[in-house]
């Protein structure tokens, strides 16, 4: 069965989307732990972080550094943390999030976000893609 993130690739269910390419996407989380909280996530459905073909695994890295730097550039954060969990969904993905401080990147604080503030943040985001 495909995962909720590969319904959201095929156009099956709504996605913020803010980086796509023949390999991987990049949507807004629904449940952000702070505004700009970034899931990359292959196209192929990969379970396991380290079971990704390696060529993949650099480009997603690749693509996470820059997104990374669009949104230091939006948030005016210190850091863009960058974590792979993969309890929740079965389909390898990556959280980027801006974060000031190290209790920014507790998951217990994530919390459902309405699509007008996604959209929002979105935006903000490929606007600063652009700028490169």
């Amino acid at each position: 069965m495909a995962s909720i993130f590969s319904k959201i690739i095929a156009g099956e269910l709504p996605g913020h989307f803010v980086w796509q390419d023949d390999d991987c996407v990049a949507i807004m989380t629904i449940q952000p732990i702070k505004p700009g909280h970034i899931l990359v996530i292959p196209k192929e459905e990969i379970d396991h972080w380290d079971d990704l073909p390696e060529a993949l695994s650099a480009h997603l890295l690749a693509v996470s550094r820059k997104l990374a730097k669009a949104q230091k550039r939006v948030y005016q954060c210190r850091r863009v943390s960058l974590q792979i969990v993969g309890l929740e969904v079965p389909h390898t993905h990556l959280h980027l999030v801006p974060i000031d401080e190290m209790r920014d990147i507790d998951f217990a604080g994530a919390e459902m976000a309405d699509a007008a503030s996604l959209a929002a943040e979105a935006e903000k985001i490929r606007e600063a893609l652009a700028a490169d």
